[in-house]
């Protein structure tokens, strides 16, 4: 389905040059011909991008955006100011009205194009990130996925899953479920920085399912880093009661006991060049299989290819087996 764009544009001429070329470039559009027309036309059908004009009669661009952005079912939408000036007092008007972008008339063509593309990606990638974490989501992942599968690159695809979540969110209530989703958050982050290339890419599946995508080479040290540094703090959101016993001890609707261990975390990490992968869903598959494989083991790992790797601390204790 194309994306919508609405054309603001007060010149007969201009507005319908701007609506013949955005559809032949494969744009559904409508054209308008004043800001009234325009929130009017807004209220029946959300667009995904706005091509707003300022100089109009009845109501100028800049209030047009006020009123757009002042409200929480349009405040989304993206702007790109039209205007035949180009001083800095005007733009920075219309940034601060909550314009994403301008265009200076006489504009050309590959400019106004290019403009359009990536503002609509960047909305496109905003509406997609997790409010909690801000990473990107599940658009942005299989975007990427799709993107590394295409280049025929080899690249490393890491599935990572926070183990005994629910059980700490249960326990410990919503907002210190929260604070361990974020803190696996920045953990990725920081792994990802510190051993990868600066092109990887780290993505927030939803609750505690989280996305890496890295080189080939660098993947499993980037997932040793993960669970080492995931080790040390984890224990820091327990109580020091359950911190000491290593576990929490939950009674259930029977009234039995049961004992969680303290999180830990899976990382399934899939290389591109160690199997034929055509497509998302394979990758996803392939990951999710790693995944249960490494759910059966016990604390942090990171396992690839079918093979786990563990960390130094599961190295040193003989109380986990290895395969």
């Amino acid at each position: 389905m194309p994306q919508r764009i609405l054309v603001v544009e007060d010149e007969p001429n201009i507005r319908q040059v701007l609506k013949l070329r955005l559809e032949g470039a494969g744009y559904d559009v409508v054209a308008v011909e004043d800001g009234l027309k325009a929130l009017e036309e807004v209220s029946h059908n959300l667009p995904d991008l706005i091509l707003l004009d300022i100089m109009m009669p009845k109501m100028d661009g800049y209030e047009v955006c006020r009123r757009l952005k002042a409200k929480f079912e349009t405040s989304r939408i993206p702007i790109i100011m039209l205007t035949a000036k180009s001083s800095a007092n005007e733009k920075v008007e219309g940034f601060e009205c909550g314009a994403n972008d301008y265009v200076t008339k006489p504009y050309a063509a590959k400019e106004l194009f290019a403009r359009v593309k990536a503002v609509l990606q960047w909305s496109k990638t905003q509406r997609d990130a997790n409010p909690l974490t801000g990473l990107p989501g599940n658009f942005s992942i299989e975007k990427e996925a799709n993107d590394r599968i295409n280049s025929g690159i080899p690249f490393a695809f890491a599935l990572c899953d926070i183990d005994n979540f629910k059980a700490f969110n249960d326990y410990y209530g919503y907002h210190r479920g929260d604070e361990a989703i974020k803190m696996t958050a920045s953990i990725l982050l920081k792994a990802v920085q510190e051993k990868g290339t600066g092109k990887d890419f780290v993505g927030h599946i939803g609750g505690d399912d989280f996305v890496y995508i890295s080189s080939s080479s660098n993947a499993e040290i980037i997932g040793e880093q993960i669970t080492s540094e995931f080790d040390q703090r984890v224990q820091f959101l327990y109580n020091a009661e359950d911190r000491k016993k290593g576990c929490l001890e939950v009674k259930n609707r029977r009234g039995e006991i049961e004992r969680f261990p303290l999180m830990s975390i899976t990382i399934a990490v899939v290389r591109s060049d160690s199997d034929v992968i055509e497509h998302v869903a394979k990758l996803s598959d392939i990951a999710s299989e790693l995944k249960i494989h490494g759910k059966s083991l016990q604390g942090s790992v990171v396992v690839c290819d079918r093979r786990e790797k563990r960390t130094e601390q599961q190295k040193a204790s003989t109380s986990k087996t290895g395969t």
